[in-house]
């Protein structure tokens, strides 16, 4: 694992002069630093490197609000650069979006445990990564309050309509949850602001709410998970 410099830890930094979103680009391919600069100039304002040792320096320093992060890239691998920086407290507030000229379940699995958000396979689609990166901002711009969460898992069945307009019932299991939210893998396409109505699998399938999607990761991949927050105060929910 990278080890961080604690004289570059500055909780402090100096924000965007230009007041716009921060993004770190952290890729050795000069290349595709140019043409993320000229596509999202507009933006963000964009630090970037190429060297996987001078990244963590480059985040502690200018605190960005997303991290575009490559795989592949001498010396420290991108696995090492985002263990890093989902682990330093200063830095693990700050979503991370991983691009790789590779993709396969496997390796977004093992991104999405480490901590990243999203994952992109090169050429990248920039309208898409144009989308999740407003999202990812705008959720931590929102900053607001958390409400404590426990790693709990607890069988859900959810109903509902999918973003095909095709009726759903899926059997889920959380993997935290709150008392107005639940995380958990979801592999049935859904949009952002789609409602589905909860019950309990184990207490005779019981209703307890409507709930809303608040985001989606990994869509597309058999690593897909929802965030749902209750439209209302559920009833009859594990957290009270």
């Amino acid at each position: 694992m990278l080890k961080a410099d604690q004289k570059t830890a500055d909780p402090l930094s100096k924000p965007s002069s230009s007041g716009l979103p921060r993004l770190l680009v952290i890729d050795d391919d000069e290349a595709v630093r140019k043409l993320m600069r000229f596509r999202l100039k507009d933006s963000y304002d964009i630090v970037d490197t190429g060297s996987p040792e001078d990244a963590l320096a480059l985040a502690l320093q200018n605190r960005p609000d997303a991290i575009l992060l490559d795989l592949s890239m001498p010396g420290y691998s991108g696995f090492e650069v985002c263990q890093t920086l989902a682990s330093l407290t200063f830095t693990q507030g700050i979503p991370i979006v991983i691009v790789s000229g590779k993709s396969n379940d496997q390796d977004k699995e093992f991104c999405e445990n480490l901590g990243a958000k999203a994952f992109f396979q090169k050429p990248v689609d920039i309208e898409s990564l144009k989308k999740t990166l407003t999202r990812l901002v705008a959720g931590r711009e929102r900053g607001r309050p958390a409400e404590a969460r426990v790693h709990l898992r607890v069988a859900l069945t959810l109903r509902g309509t999918d973003s095909n307009g095709l009726p759903f019932i899926l059997g889920v299991m959380t993997e935290n949850v709150s008392a107005n939210d639940f995380l958990s893998v979801c592999n049935v396409p859904l949009k952002e602001g789609a409602i589905v109505d909860v019950h309990l699998t184990q207490n005779g399938g019981k209703l307890v709410g409507k709930a809303r999607v608040n985001h989606v990761d990994w869509p597309g991949t058999p690593s897909q998970r929802s965030d749902f927050h209750f439209a209302e105060k559920p009833t009859e929910w594990i957290l009270r």
